[in-house]
């Protein structure tokens, strides 16, 4: 029996799994306050606080550390990097302290991974060892994508790469055919947006989901004219760290009806609230339009569209979308996601030999 350690770090709370062979055993999210989150100015800040809490937890659900194989943990906002397995290394771990790309709870989760697995060797383990799979950073665009109006800025991918990568392999699965071998359109619809054009195994355009691209989402403004955004920006009303908060956090439906939550907005469409009738209706016509988008990338040769991500659970979204875009190719409906999962079942090919692990430089 072969047994991992999942690590997920979220912005208030830190789940932890663990898998033998495959199979989930033990789940638990640990919630943080906000009083306990306020006591720190940065995320590195948390580190020692979360990593003690994911270590008491593990020892009094009785697993003892150096009974592990692996740990593995979400992938941080590190160096843009191609998708994989990635053994966590002093180069990553610090740029993980540094926030390299960006300050995001999920940099933590390599960094606690590495710490329990040093505990669990000095136990007596036999050499674990600690990796990241698909961090929000994986970058397989063509060059051409990168290319914008002005020399001074070029697009990033930040999207969510373990989730759709996850989502298209269990596709490829499904049928009988090597991820490799397709073109897939998937569209994770969470907190954050992402469509991604993937082509022969690798994601070669998508929307930056966290800095402003692509439709909007429950908390995100996605894609805004430029001029409208430099005229706030200079009419002195708002501070950067506020237009900062437009863009990823305070946009999206929670600027436009007050709410993050898609089943509360749904409920309030269903009862007549037409400001979320409007809402949903606009949703739906701006992912079918990035997904246009995303076809004209594979020059209209897509062997499936995918939605995935929480509001794939509202069949009406997915439904409206798959009017729009039908005639592309077939529409899967793949709602929610277990990034718990996929984070365990890239630890376990790398055990089983099947993925060999990436140096992180």
């Amino acid at each position: 029996m072969q047994r991992i350690l999942v690590i997920n770090p979220g912005s208030t709370s830190t789940k932890i799994a663990v898998f033998e062979d495959r199979q989930p055993v033990f789940n638990l999210t640990l919630r943080h306050s906000t009083e306990e989150i306020d006591k720190y100015a940065r995320i590195i800040d948390q580190y020692e606080f979360r990593q003690k809490a994911v270590m008491d937890a593990v020892t009094e659900a009785g697993y003892p550390l150096k009974d592990f194989d692996a740990i593995v943990g979400r992938g941080g906002l590190i160096k843009p990097i191609p998708s994989g397995v990635y053994e966590v290394n002093d180069a990553m771990i610090h740029d993980l302290g540094i926030a390299l790309s960006g300050e995001h709870a999920c940099n933590l989760g390599g960094m606690i991974a590495t710490k329990i697995a040093e505990q669990a060797n000095s136990e007596g383990a036999k050499d674990i060892k600690a990796y990241i799979a698909d961090p929000v950073v994986v970058d397989e665009l063509d060059d051409v994508a990168r290319v914008t109006g002005h020399p001074m800025y070029t697009r990033k991918s930040i999207f969510h790469a373990l989730n759709q990568k996850a989502i298209a392999k269990g596709y490829a699965r499904q049928i009988g055919v090597p991820y490799e071998t397709l073109n897939l359109i998937v569209g994770h619809m969470g907190g954050g947006i992402s469509v991604g054009s993937h082509h022969n195994g690798r994601v070669i355009e998508v929307n930056n989901a966290l800095q402003g691209e692509g439709p909007f989402s429950p908390d995100r403004m996605g894609g805004i004219l430029v001029k409208d955004i430099v005229d706030t920006c200079y009419s002195g009303k708002f501070t950067h760290d506020e237009m900062m908060k437009f863009v990823s956090g305070r946009g999206g439906a929670v600027a436009m009806v007050g709410t993050n939550n898609f089943k509360e907005i749904r409920e309030r469409a269903d009862m007549g609230d037409m400001k979320c009738v409007k809402l949903i209706e606009a949703f739906i016509y701006q992912m079918a339009k990035q997904i246009g988008s995303a076809a004209a990338v594979l020059k209209g040769k897509v062997d499936a569209i995918l939605l995935t991500g929480g509001i794939a659970y509202d069949k009406g979204v997915t439904d409206g979308i798959a009017e729009y875009v039908h005639f592309i190719a077939p529409v899967k409906v793949f709602p929610g996601e277990d990034e718990m999962a996929a984070l365990a079942d890239n630890g376990f090919d790398v055990l089983e030999g099947e993925v060999y692990p990436k140096i992180y430089r």
